[in-house]
């Protein structure tokens, strides 16, 4: 098989696995919703060529999808990584640091404003306005799991242990 027809094939397999989605739902456009939250799930953000796919399936604009998609920041139209790190910059958390905790973070993997996301798809660094954990701050919340009076040490450590749990402890410093 050449490159050309390995990407036709994984193509033909992604909406493979929106069809089933969309099936799930009834192809009914009162469930863009869930159906957008089933597919980031799936792929852990909203491909464009999938969110066409979606209006045509449910034979909606597909303006419709994208702004729905774009409306809440619950979705996510670039890739993210397997560990979406949050780290909270509202006013509790900043001013009790939280930019160094910042500014470590992407200093050890090389990320920036505009590349957020580490090119191994591990992690994804995102700063948030607030977590609702002020009496906690400053606080970092590594998918659903939330860590309180955090540093820059403390949370490279966490970040550590999860390499570690990946078998990458050898790739990285």
């Amino acid at each position: 098989m050449n490159n050309n027809e390995e990407q036709v094939a994984t193509e033909a397999r992604q909406f493979e696995k929106v069809c089933k989605i969309i099936e799930s739902y009834g192809k009914s456009e009162s469930k863009l919703i869930p159906i957008l939250q089933a597919v980031q799930e799936e792929y852990r953000y909203l491909p464009e060529e999938l969110l066409t796919f979606i209006a045509v399936t449910l034979d909606i604009p597909p303006a419709r999808v994208f702004g729905v998609a774009t409306f809440y920041a619950h979705f996510a139209l670039k890739p993210k990584g397997k560990y979406v790190i949050k780290v909270c910059d509202g006013t509790a958390c900043h001013v009790k640091n939280s930019v160094p905790i910042i500014e470590a973070i992407m200093k050890k993997y090389g990320l920036t404003e505009q590349k957020n996301t580490t090119g191994d798809m591990l992690f994804t660094l995102e700063t948030v306005s607030c977590l609702g954990a002020c009496g906690i701050a400053p606080v970092v919340v590594v998918n659903e799991d939330v860590y309180s009076v955090m540093n820059p040490e403390k949370t490279l450590s966490v970040l550590k242990n999860i390499e570690e749990t990946e078998g990458l402890n050898e790739r990285r410093n």
